[in-house]
């Protein structure tokens, strides 16, 4: 299994399974438990998914030891007061049937980002939280939480894939320890126009591999951690199979040509999607 050593000494696979999207609670937990039987012990949730309780009803029947599976969720930032931070993630754990997360998020750089932080510090050190992160930072912020907080983050998932490659934040994340995690791994509504680029097509043919692996292997081969989502068992096995093969250092520079540095979800920086966010809904449960 492909792993990352975090900046605490914690161990993560570097792939991943996402649960964003999936809110049948029968198809979650089909597809939870699928890739774990496939061999995905990085499992991706996040309070606004409203996937928490089914993740953990599969994880509490897949069989395999805690110990043996990577958990992650995110702090919704409605809930980022300080005090109310420390209780949804509570109520993450009970959601989850967990007694620790391995790693919990700060899922948008919004409101009290700060009070959300000192929570997820102090659970940290109390052991609940086993490293703790962020999600959709930009460079500029990232550095500020980490100029004036002891605990710097293990982890920025943020949207990274082929047409997004999030090169200028790769470059601050690695001067500063912290792994990059990418989100819609496979550019969700661009997969098509993604997959039939003669750069991606060239290469996969190349290694007898698909798109999907193509576009994966490219990000993980970078020291990029990925969480693809899928609901069918064939793809699941497909997105997880990266490890046999390495992309030459011609294709590689030939992916990196067809980055349009495009963002379609993960744009914290633009100031009319933060002004929408006051009225983002809540799929929390």
């Amino acid at each position: 299994m492909l792993t990352a050593a975090l900046n605490n000494g914690v161990t993560m696979p570097l792939i991943g399974f996402g649960t964003y999207q999936i809110t049948d609670e029968t198809q979650c937990r089909q597809s939870v438990e699928t890739a774990i039987e496939a061999g995905y012990r990085l499992i991706d949730t996040a309070q606004n998914y409203g996937t928490e309780r089914f993740v953990g009803a599969a994880v509490a029947g897949c069989g395999l030891k805690r110990e043996e599976l990577f958990i992650t969720s995110k702090v919704w930032f409605r809930n980022h007061r300080e005090g109310e931070c420390r209780a949804s993630v509570l109520r993450s754990l009970e959601r989850l049937k967990l007694d620790y997360l391995d790693l919990m998020l700060i899922h948008w750089p919004f409101g009290d980002v700060y009070g959300a932080w000192r929570d997820l510090e102090a659970l940290y050190k109390e052991g609940l939280l086993r490293a703790i992160g962020v999600s959709n930072f930009s460079p500029d912020r990232l550095v500020d939480l980490i100029n004036y907080n002891e605990v710097t983050p293990a982890v920025n998932q943020v949207e990274t894939h082929l047409y997004c490659q999030q090169k200028t934040a790769h470059e601050w994340l690695v001067k500063y320890g912290v792994t990059h995690q990418a989100y819609a791994p496979l550019g969700q509504s661009r997969i098509n126009d993604m997959f039939a680029l003669p750069a991606v097509r060239s290469a996969a043919e190349n290694h007898g591999k698909t798109p999907a692996q193509v576009a994966l292997r490219f990000l993980v081969q970078q020291g990029i951690s990925v969480i693809p989502k899928s609901v069918h068992e064939e793809r699941i096995r497909e997105n997880l199979d990266i490890a046999d093969f390495e992309l030459t250092d011609d294709e590689m520079e030939a992916l990196k040509k067809v980055d349009a540095a495009s963002p379609m979800i993960g744009t914290a920086t633009d100031p009319k999607r933060v002004e929408s966010a006051k009225n983002w809904t809540s799929r929390e449960l």
